[in-house]
């Protein structure tokens, strides 16, 4: 059979190149290629003020979402799925504009950088399915303007659960004089975004978040949890401080997860977060949904960054009331491919310590 043509679509003032239209992306519900692009654009407004002047990772499914397809951290055989952090060396276009990011290592890149709606129907074309947008502008790409905050459902928990959790974080937020906007994650989870006053940056953003994370679980201690450790974290939900580290990102709103019905991260208002399920929002729901009320996350780039200053004065607080530098203590450890960081406790869990580490900790 021969390859489908490719087709040429204006967006804005560029001209997007499709390839490849009718390939089918999403089996199970018949949509195509050109018909996750259009989605794209049809959310345009929604989508474009989530990206908007920030580095982008691409979350790439060039062959679309099949379930023998795994992602991996770099491209494979049989159209392996893939993160790609640093823009194209070849074949992007001259109007696709860059920042430079850095990342733990120290090492930079240069990112692709979404300033016009065309760029992101330009990265759907490449088989972009999930968009993950650093939390900072390209003008002070090292200062977080976003705090995120993620709330993971563990063994024995389901999306009901980050709910109650999500609908108790608001107040926790509000405690702290900050303003919360939930989303569904696209699976079994819920993300709350907070705009914030970028003057600070990874270290302090990811501390406020463990801060907010602990009063969350003090207040809920039988329902969330922040242990790194999965041995530790129950059947309760996980506040995933680390999600606020540098270079890990979360996806954006409208962003599809690669599941068989083409589920996406639906932003809502708080009203609407006890009445809904992730599989509500999907590409055809959600083409209905924003045909008819628009984007829920209007107010949300509108709104007053807040300050962080209560949510760090929290979190100095538990260094003065449980230490740090060691297990228990106010630092938490940091993903395993991060360099050691200061103040951290032992990246190792709990049940494989040596009596020495044990003792190092402070735990015997």
């Amino acid at each position: 059979m021969a390859a489908n043509p490719a087709i040429e679509l204006t967006v804005g003032e560029r001209t997007v190149r499709l390839t490849s239209p009718d390939k089918l992306y999403f089996p199970e519900v018949g949509l195509t290629k050109r018909q996750v692009v259009e989605y794209v654009l049809a959310v345009g407004d929604g989508i474009f003020a989530a990206l908007r002047e920030r580095p982008v990772t691409m979350e790439r499914w060039p062959g679309g979402y099949r379930p023998d397809v795994t992602l991996s951290t770099r491209t494979g055989a049989n159209h392996d799925a893939f993160y790609q952090k640093r823009a194209p060396a070849k074949g992007m276009p001259d109007w696709v504009e860059t920042v430079t990011v850095t990342f733990p290592s120290g090492r930079t890149a240069s990112q692709v950088c979404v300033t016009e709606l065309a760029t992101i129907a330009w990265m759907a074309n490449l088989g972009t399915l999930r968009y993950h947008p650093w939390p900072v502008s390209r003008t002070s790409h090292d200062l977080v303007d976003q705090l995120r905050i993620d709330l993971d459902p563990q063994p024995g928990t389901d999306f009901s659960d980050a709910v109650r959790a999500a609908l108790e974080l608001r107040q926790v937020l509000e405690d702290a004089g900050l303003t919360g906007f939930c989303k569904t994650s696209g699976g079994r989870g819920v993300h709350v975004f907070v705009p914030v006053r970028p003057e600070h940056d990874f270290v302090q953003a990811r501390h406020a978040v463990i801060a907010l994370g602990r009063e969350l679980a003090r207040r809920m201690p039988d329902h969330v949890t922040i242990n790194w450790w999965k041995e530790e974290r129950g059947e309760r939900i996980f506040v995933d401080f680390n999600q606020m580290a540098r270079d890990r990102t979360i996806a954006s709103a409208y962003s599809i997860r690669p599941t068989p019905r083409a589920v996406v991260s639906a932003p809502l208002t708080w009203a609407e977060l006890p009445d809904v399920q992730p599989e509500d929002f999907t590409i055809p729901t959600m083409l209905t949904r924003f045909a008819a009320v628009g984007d829920a996350w209007a107010p949300f780039y509108v709104s007053e960054p807040g300050d962080l200053g209560a949510a760090l004065e929290m979190y100095e607080r538990d260094v003065r009331d449980l230490g740090t530098g060691r297990y228990g203590g106010a630092e938490m450890p940091y993903p395993p491919d991060y360099p050691k960081m200061p103040g951290e406790p032992a990246r190792v869990q709990p049940s494989r310590m040596t009596a020495e580490t044990r003792a190092n900790e402070q735990m015997d």
